[in-house]
């Protein structure tokens, strides 16, 4: 089997991320041939660079991105219908919304069967309603074209149920991650050392570090001094999380941006937090699970699916205070540190394992592929 993924763009970020352990796991465990097409100058782009260094062939769309308006969606549909021609696919993979589109658009054109993985719907709540409705307008023109629909989580599969779309053609398959050296999720281990706090998050919506630099320095106001923290992600708030974090009088806060390794760097922390306005099924927490690190999330769909118990995480609402006051519990209690971080990290081994994610990817090509009535 040959397989086309498509995204809309080659940065750093969960979707990408998703993809080149997709891409990994699908040529290495499944025997599939995987070429990828990325949106936009992508040929430097750390996407494309890590999927080179995996001798996955990469295919650039220059037209296609998420501010592509009717001229640039069209150049890059028909760039994306060439790439189909020449190289063939059984089919073609898309994730993100606008990859999404140019997907379903040149599949139906070149009568190639699409199978589109969803993230994260933009029409679900905590995005601005003019953007929620121009979302959910596309979706339910162009969710016919898909051969199969790809939720991350059962929160998302509900919201495709507004969809003209079959449930039959609709599946969820939870994100999963490749393991790691046991080194590096000894985070328990940590947990007597003065905690440090992580969070990995790009600088931009619907992601929210100004509620976790607002929450330390009212713990260091509690606490009489500062619990350090690290936030891992560039994007276009970086530099106005920078002033608040001056504003804030925080001298223990360090921007990393980009990294490489964060499974490495994560090692060195005990504490993860991830606040948000809205989430899929975010892979950041999944690499914090395979970590064994305590974990504070924003208490959203995503979130509780992927941490449905109260002894995995904590929970809490998009609020400062509430957030200063689960920090101040874990920085206070190594043993609560502890009994969290080992049953995250339990839970990643027993659901979101690379290796489960690629066996049920390729259930799903084989029964987009198979002969059926419901097929569009």
């Amino acid at each position: 089997m040959k397989v086309l993924q498509v995204i809309t763009k080659g940065e750093v970020g969960g979707a990408q991320s998703h993809i080149l352990t997709l891409c990994r796991e699908l040529r290495d465990q499944q025997g599939i041939e995987v070429q990828v097409a990325i949106g936009g100058d992508c040929l430097q782009s750390p996407l494309a660079c890590a999927l080179n260094a995996a001798g996955i062939r990469v295919h650039s769309i220059p037209s296609l991105g998420n501010a592509a308006g009717v001229a640039g969606l069209a150049q890059a549909v028909r760039r994306l219908q060439a790439i189909v021609r020449e190289q063939s696919p059984d089919l073609v993979h898309a994730h993100s919304a606008m990859a999404g589109v140019a997907a379903r658009l040149a599949g139906a054109r070149t009568r190639k069967p699409v199978i589109y993985t969803v993230h994260g719907f933009a029409f679900k709540a905590g995005n601005p309603w003019n953007r929620r409705v121009a979302a959910f307008a596309v979706e339910w023109l162009l969710a016919p074209l898909a051969r199969r629909m790809v939720c991350v989580s059962e929160h998302e599969r509900r919201l495709a149920r507004a969809l003209p779309l079959p449930s039959g053609r609709v599946v969820v398959v939870h994100n999963g991650i490749e393991e790691v050296p046991a080194s590096t999720h000894l985070a328990t281990e940590l947990a007597v050392a003065p905690p440090r706090i992580a969070m990995v998050a790009r600088m931009a919506p619907p992601k929210r570090p100004d509620l976790l630099l607002q929450a330390l320095a009212r713990l260091r106001d509690d606490l009489g001094r500062e619990v350090p923290a690290t936030f891992f992600g560039g994007g276009p708030q970086l530099a106005s999380h920078q002033a608040m974090a001056g504003q804030l009088g925080l001298q223990s806060v360090v921007f990393a941006g980009d990294v490489g390794d964060i499974s490495a760097q994560l090692m060195n922390h005990s504490i993860f937090v991830l606040t948000s306005d809205h989430e899929g099924l975010p892979i950041s927490v999944i690499e914090a699970m395979r970590g064994g690190l305590a974990i504070v999330a924003s208490d959203l769909p995503g979130m509780r699916e992927l941490l449905p118990d109260a002894t995995q995480a904590h929970l809490i609402p998009n609020d400062a205070t509430a957030l200063a006051l689960a920090l101040r519990q874990l920085v206070e209690s190594p043993a609560l540190r502890t009994s969290l971080g080992r049953a995250a990290r339990q839970r990643y081994e027993q659901h979101y394992t690379a290796e489960r994610m690629g066996m049920e990817v390729m259930a799903t090509y084989q029964s987009a592929l198979s002969p059926s009535p419901s097929h569009p």
